[in-house]
């Protein structure tokens, strides 16, 4: 029986009515996933949102008649008070039999639609309730977490340790009612009468992901330095709030270079569509599927049938922006991102982004960092020299006749700056810009802007645990200035300390940061040293290994004041002998016989140089006066 607590709540029975499902992360304005829902659903169209979603995506849904099946009263009393949808609150039981939907979004899986008050029916028995509400040439819109993922392999607790009240649906790989990988997860979806399409593979978590990535573009283009940017930037440090056992942005990268890129993604969302019924051909019978016969059941790689990648980029206010690949790829920018523009930061005075700048075909080419750690792993010199060297001459190549550079070369660091060719030996090393829309608002010395690049880049190699070719007694600004000295450059501490300004600076206009947490960064920048972690990683396996470098460093230092000690002790041992060996001979006959020879030719020595004194001064007036006449 249905109970309306308001004209759009309904309740058929099976709420819970004191849980709530929205207490995750939230991106501003829904992050890519309502940017990809946004282009999934069309105008006009009907939309079940299945599950919790961020109710970000949920505004980005205003032009479509939208419809919310939550288990929560909570959550669904708080989403209908504000929003003009309609909010179904129990089971998937509750869902009208003679109501099908044009777009069916169960981006939070499936296992947070069903409601421990109603009867359990199963993965497969929620995937097919949602496929059976699917309108034919309906699209249906899915996520699936991977139990192998990157999450799971950086997370310090095990997946089966779950103890909190959310914890009641352990997903893992032990679990045959659900699917394990894609290729499971297209069999089920295929199974539900439905025909797979494209795969997104989400970073850095499935539940709010900052970057969605065409899972097919990652296997197919694993040396790309703009997928290298987006997955790195997407796992970065500083963007956990938890420890981790090791570093995912760098596991991330070695999963993309190594062709792993879309198997160990946290996440999947996978497009599925429900085949239109056709008219079958004269004698031939239906197709039980609903497909024309003939017709491939593979759909297009991605909406519209273009591979797409959303990336997540900027800080809170500036929202997302597509990359193409149509052509080659190139950037794309949705229009409420570009009024985002003019999004307020918390100061403009070092740097800002426009988005509004990215129109062009994205560079192609390997990342500039990734190549230089690969230089620095295997400790080649030559390569370094050659990369470093050309990275300098490309900034002054771009610098006026004031020795300065503006826009976005003023902040072209080694992880924003691609080299074409891939930094092949004997090649011309060709530089590029990856993201130009992150610009400095004023012009920046060139000195500045290369001690600015590779003192990111000396940081990440000291507290990274990298092996380089360089002394590891060096610090951070010390292997910088080796660094410039590789790139026939001669940079001084003063300007690289100048540099770690104008990175603070810089952060902290990108972030938002008011003045505490600029003196805060400020701090944690200086002191960077390559006996630490890095910053804003709290990883297990960086700890330890900051730790065998403190330990490295303690053994050092004990064996040079060892060294020390035994010297002054050999010293003192010496000193003593010669002061006993004086001693000695003062005190025998010989000494004192020859002391009694020498004090009278002393005396002597002495009387003759006072009496040639006196003698030139009585003759000083009698020159005198000759001189006179």
């Amino acid at each position: 029986m249905t109970t309306d607590t308001s004209t759009r709540i309904a309740l058929p029975g099976g709420e819970m009515l004191a849980w709530s499902d929205l207490t995750g992360r939230r991106l501003p304005g829904g992050g890519p996933l309502a940017a990809l829902a946004a282009r999934v659903v069309p105008a006009g169209a009907r939309v079940l949102l299945a599950g919790p979603h961020d109710p970000g995506l949920v505004d980005r849904l205003a032009h479509a008649d939208v419809t919310c099946l939550l288990r929560s009263w909570p959550d669904g009393s708080a989403l209908a008070e504000d929003r003009p949808v309609r909010v179904v609150v129990g089971g998937p039981g509750g869902l009208p039999a003679d109501e099908t939907f044009d777009v069916v979004i169960a981006a939070a899986g499936l296992d947070a639609v069903e409601s421990v008050e109603g009867t359990p029916v199963g993965w497969d028995g929620l995937l097919r309730r949602l496929a059976a509400v699917l309108a034919p040439g309906g699209t249906l819109l899915l996520r699936l977490d991977n139990p192998v993922g990157l999450a799971r392999m950086v997370d310090t607790a095990p997946w089966y340790a779950g103890r909190d009240d959310a914890d009641w649906t352990v997903g893992g790989v032990l679990d045959a009612d659900r699917p394990a990988n894609l290729e499971q997860a297209r069999e089920r979806l295929a199974g539900a009468g439905l025909r797979p399409g494209g795969c997104f593979a989400a970073y850095p978590e499935p539940g709010a992901p900052t970057a969605l990535v065409d899972a097919d573009a990652l296997a197919a283009y694993p040396g790309s330095g703009l997928l290298d940017a987006v997955l790195h930037g997407a796992c970065a440090p500083g963007r956990a709030d938890r420890p981790v056992l090791q570093d995912p942005a760098r596991l991330a990268v070695d999963a993309l270079h190594a062709g792993l890129g879309a198997a160990l993604a946290p996440g999947w969302l996978v497009l599925a569509h429900r085949p239109a019924p056709a008219a079958p051909a004269a004698g031939e019978p239906p197709d039980p599927a609903g497909t024309a016969p003939g017709a491939a059941r593979t759909a297009p790689a991605g909406p519209g049938g273009l591979p797409v990648l959303w990336v997540q980029t900027g800080p809170p206010g500036i929202g997302v922006v597509e990359v193409a690949a149509a052509d080659g790829w190139r950037w794309r920018v949705p229009g409420p991102v570009a009024a985002a523009a003019d999004a307020p930061f918390a100061t403009r005075a070092a740097a800002w982004r426009d988005p509004a700048v990215l129109t062009g075909a994205v560079p192609e080419g390997r990342l500039l960092r990734t190549v230089l750690l690969d230089a620095c792993l295997r400790r080649d010199l030559a390569a370094l020299r050659r990369l470093l060297r050309g990275y300098a001459a490309w900034l002054d190549a771009h610098a006026d006749d004031a020795g300065r550079l503006t826009g976005a070369t003023a902040l072209a660091s080694l992880d924003n700056v691609v080299l074409a060719g891939g930094g092949a030996a004997g090649a011309s090393p060709g530089f590029a810009v990856l993201d130009p829309s992150w610009r400095a608002s004023d012009p920046w010395p060139l000195d500045v802007t290369l001690a600015r690049g590779l003192w990111r880049f000396a940081a990440a190699l000291a507290t990274g645990g990298y092996a380089h070719p360089w002394s590891s007694t060096l610090d951070v600004a010390g292997l910088t200035v080796v660094l410039a000295g590789t790139a026939g450059r001669d940079l001084d501490r003063a300007t690289v300390t100048a540099a770690v300004d104008a990175e603070v600076a810089v952060t902290a206009a990108l972030r938002g940061l008011d003045n505490a947490d600029r003196v805060a960064l400020a701090d944690e920048l200086r002191a960077v040293e390559p006996t630490a972690p890095p910053v804003g990683l709290d990883s297990h396996q960086q700890l330890r290994e900051a730790w065998l470098r403190q330990r490295a460093e303690l053994t050092r230092v004990t064996a040079l004041l060892r060294w020390t000690e035994e010297l002054l002790t050999s010293r003192e041992r010496a000193l003593r002998r010669a002061e006993a060996t004086i001693n000695l001979l003062s005190g025998s006959i010989s000494y004192r016989v020859g002391r009694l020879a020498i004090t009278p030719a002393r005396l002597a020595k002495r009387g003759a140089r006072a009496a040639k004194r006196r003698a030139k001064d009585a003759l000083a007036p009698r020159r005198a006066e000759e001189e006179q006449q």
